[in-house]
């Protein structure tokens, strides 16, 4: 992978950077209060958002691209209209910062993990701006959530990854040792990608918990740090607070690269869903890598 393209958001420091569904548009979430939609690979700004009292930490796409969910340390989940870039909904329902929001996939469901130990679920076809459920199990501040066809899975700084069943109506719990800072399922449902606070990524089969492989030679010991697969579930990517991306074969566990960003700490990175492109976000900047341009 070589770096590509180099894009200054002017938005303070980048909080997140997220592809859309299919990959054609990414979100920045920034400091400065803004959230923006870019075109990553001709570097153009297409639309800004501005709705939150502080700086905004998470955020995602709607399964049409129509919509956007995010959230921040103002306490707030906000659903957006892309095209007008109007707020539909405010939703105030924590009791702190809202660290991480994701849809369901049918995106009628907006699902936020604050650091005040619950995940809140907002009804974005009604009117109601109460939660339609609260799950308020994790003992510490939840740190991110990723949402399948028919699973929540639900990271925390107790250490645990807390899976819950929709069709059965049940949750089942993994102690991982260690604050989680990010999780995030494979494409066969069958493993989790799992970081935490001791410098690993862990691989950990969903049904029995397992540790299927571990990555390691990074460093994250004190901040939320993104890890990811790439779209064909070959390969590993996690940030660094030594300001690279490492990555790794997924099977083998072996090391294969790094991509540097100098000294800054890289928190957040995506993938797109089908091609192979990386964008990265470090300090005030987002960075898109994939295979060099042939001319």
């Amino acid at each position: 992978m070589k770096k590509i393209i180099t894009l200054d958001c002017k938005q303070g420091a980048v909080r997140s950077a997220r592809f859309n569904v299919d990959g054609n548009f990414s979100l920045t979430c920034g400091s400065d209060k803004s959230l923006k939609l870019w075109n990553p690979i001709t570097s153009t700004l297409l639309k800004t958002y501005s709705g939150h009292g502080y700086e905004v930490l998470d955020a995602q796409s709607s399964c049409d691209n129509t919509n956007i969910c995010s959230c921040g340390l103002d306490k707030t989940v906000i659903y957006w209209d892309v095209a007008s870039g109007k707020v539909l909904r405010k939703y105030r329902g924590h009791a702190g910062t809202v660290n991480c929001v994701s849809f369901n996939e049918q995106s009628t469901l907006i699902l936020s993990g604050s650091i005040d130990g619950t995940v809140q679920i907002w009804d974005v076809k009604s009117r109601r701006m109460e939660p339609v459920q609260v799950l308020n199990e994790a003992k510490d501040s939840v740190t991110t959530i990723q949402v399948s066809d028919h699973e929540i899975l639900v990271g925390s700084a107790d250490c645990t990854i807390r899976r819950y069943d929709l069709r059965v109506g049940s949750m089942v719990v993994d102690c991982i040792g260690q604050p989680v800072t990010c999780v995030h399922l494979s494409k066969d449902g069958q493993s989790m990608l799992v970081s935490s606070l001791d410098s690993s990524v862990k691989l950990i089969d969903k049904e029995t918990g397992e540790m299927l492989n571990e990555y390691t030679g990074h460093k994250n010991d004190n901040y939320k740090i993104d890890s990811c697969l790439s779209a064909d579930d070959t390969k590993v990517f996690s940030g660094s607070e030594d300001g690279k991306v490492y990555i790794w074969d997924l099977v083998e566990a072996k090391f294969l690269d790094t991509l540097d960003h100098g000294s800054s700490v890289v928190h957040s990175l995506a993938h797109h869903p089908s091609k192979n492109t990386l964008i990265t976000a470090a300090a005030d900047k987002v960075y898109v890598w994939g295979d060099p341009i042939v001319e």
